[in-house]
């Protein structure tokens, strides 16, 4: 028989263990016991010598007893008895000065609340799990705890360079002064000149207006941005005026899918098909000649039946027109805003028990918390990136290659 087994039977002989209750009030005392016997080295080596050594001691501090200290842990409430010096120089690290609670609870409300369970779930969940009460206060004031982490990721310095910016936002209600406003959270995504995806910024702020992207493309340049190739935009107002004030250089692409959705709008449901199949023989073309001929056709077979349709593609050709002088590695990147938009879902999975926020700050904490968990995930860069890259350095040359 396997020695951890041997030991498993005589543990149960030794104490008499006939139930789940009886395993659980052994591993209650054994945790505290281990928690006490762990502390005393702690102190040993602060003072540097061992406890009842006797003789000559290599240091003037002296052991000085016990101080009486209740923790919470996920077996309930118990005492220990934190050793002391007389200099009062021992600083414990297994359970800091002024930490009481060693249940590892704070963390699993964090990440509960970061996945978007409401406070009463998570005290459900937690006095289901481990008997604890916790307060939708309680569990407010403990993501709170992160807040400094938000305030110093928030201004962090960005990379010099980044060839591929989304941008967007997502409208959400807060309340302010006893009133419901509508706020916008601006999502700023960066693909790094390395190909992995990266949460640039994340600011709470007034509903949608074309006065706070210059604002946002400032930010980013403050924090060391120095050069954008593309900006891929769904078009909201204000997108392009910003972004050629900010970085004149930066082409701009609008999502081609947002493109095609707001031309169906004034089709007939009988003929969707059809002209978006016609449409997409457009965006398929291998260059942009071949697309302005195959516009061309749709204009003469679609123009008097659709003519708001049509001439929305016509009068936004320029933004859309980017992407043609591009491979299809290159073109899969930045001819749409899905990127974005999944970003974008996940936040509205985790903010979906909150239909109005209590402040800006909460808003904040929450996207903050969800993109942590979201960014965990993105550890693969953009497939054939080495092509991607190297097409870039043929055709923007030292405006890449110099932060390279």
């Amino acid at each position: 028989m396997p020695a951890a087994k041997q030991q498993i039977r005589q543990i149960i002989a030794d104490n008499n263990l006939n139930s789940a209750a009886d395993v659980c009030s052994l591993l209650r005392e054994s945790f505290k016991d281990i928690l006490q016997e762990l502390m005393e080295p702690e102190l040993d080596a602060s003072t540097g010598y061992e406890k009842n050594q006797k003789g000559d001691t290599p240091t003037s501090n002296k052991r000085n007893g016990h101080s009486p200290k209740t923790l919470k842990s996920q077996y309930g409430e118990f005492q220990i008895d934190v050793p002391r010096d007389r200099d009062g120089e021992f600083e414990p690290k297994l359970i800091p000065k002024y930490q009481r609670d060693v249940s590892g609870i704070e963390e699993k409300v964090i990440s509960l609340y970061a996945k978007g369970m409401s406070t009463g779930d998570i005290h459900d969940q937690i006095q289901e799990l481990y008997g604890m009460e916790m307060s939708a206060e309680m569990v407010s004031k403990i993501t709170d705890r992160i807040l400094p982490e938000i305030k110093e990721w928030q201004p962090r310095p960005l990379n010099p360079v980044y060839p591929f910016v989304f941008m967007d936002c997502i409208h959400y209600k807060v309340r302010e002064d006893g009133r419901i406003l509508s706020r916008a959270a601006y999502i700023v995504l960066g693909i790094t000149a390395d190909g992995y995806k990266d949460i640039l910024s994340i600011t709470v702020g007034a509903n949608e207006t074309s006065k706070f992207w210059p604002g946002m493309l400032n930010g980013l340049k403050n924090r060391g941005v120095e050069d954008v190739l593309f900006f891929c935009v769904d078009g909201p107002a204000g997108f392009k005026d910003a972004i050629n004030a900010a970085c004149p250089d930066a082409q701009i692409q609008r999502c081609v899918i947002h493109m095609l959705r707001n031309s169906l709008k004034y089709v007939n449901y009988s003929g969707l098909k059809r002209f978006s199949s016609d449409f997409k023989s457009v965006y398929n073309a291998p260059n942009e000649a071949a697309a302005l001929s195959e516009l061309e056709n749709v204009r003469e077979k679609w123009g008097r039946k659709y003519p708001c349709a049509v001439s929305n593609r016509e009068n936004n050709w320029g933004d859309v027109s980017s992407f043609f002088q591009f491979s299809d590695d290159i073109r899969r990147i930045m001819y749409t805003t899905n990127i974005i938009e999944g970003l974008n879902r996940q936040y509205r999975k985790v903010t979906k028990t909150k239909s109005v926020f209590p402040s800006d700050t909460a808003l904040e904490k929450m996207l903050c918390l969800a993109s942590g968990n979201v960014v965990r995930k993105w550890t693969q860069r953009y497939r054939n990136w080495d092509q991607v890259l190297n097409q870039l350095i043929v055709l923007y040359g030292e405006r890449l290659t110099r932060y390279l």
